[in-house]
């Protein structure tokens, strides 16, 4: 695990753009914290980083799913917190999209097993002030440790 401090919403911006231009198709990001701990606000700044144009970032809280056509991969964000039951993820076709495509999952709790046991999981927490988050990298996989530890010692 490690463990990175934002002193503001643009330092946790870049923090999510640097890792964006390292990401490849199959990799997996899950985002927990509390409502309004950032993980939307991370979610966002990745795909921006990774898009061919800018274009607006809706969250899928309703629609449960947003895709993107990026530079590396196609990008899906998805925002499990209305889902009740883990069948409504194979309908959505996450499953097969962990495997072709960047994915970015907020409120990941609700996959139960169905989580990736490679994924990167990414933790925001408040920090000192209102736009200071504590944010926990945490991950089993090899393919996170070089990349985690070059994107936080940069």
């Amino acid at each position: 695990m490690i463990t990175y401090l934002s002193d503001s919403p643009e330092q946790t911006c870049q923090l999510a753009r640097s890792l964006a231009a390292q990401l490849k198709p199959g990799d997996v990001i899950l985002l927990t914290g509390d409502v309004g701990a950032g993980k939307s606000h991370f979610a966002r700044c990745l795909i921006q980083a990774s898009l061919h144009q800018p274009e607006d970032i809706p969250s899928p809280t309703y629609t449960l799913v947003q895709t993107y056509s990026a530079k590396q991969s196609e990008i899906w964000h998805a925002d499990l917190y209305r889902l009740t039951d883990t069948t409504e993820i194979e309908e959505l076709g996450l499953i097969q999209a962990f495997d072709d495509a960047i994915c970015l999952v907020e409120w990941p709790d609700r996959l139960a097993d169905l989580a990736p046991a490679s994924a990167l999981s990414v933790a925001l927490d408040p920090g000192a002030d209102d736009d200071a988050r504590v944010i926990r990298f945490n991950w089993t996989s090899d393919r996170w440790t070089p990349l985690m530890k070059g994107l936080l010692n940069a």
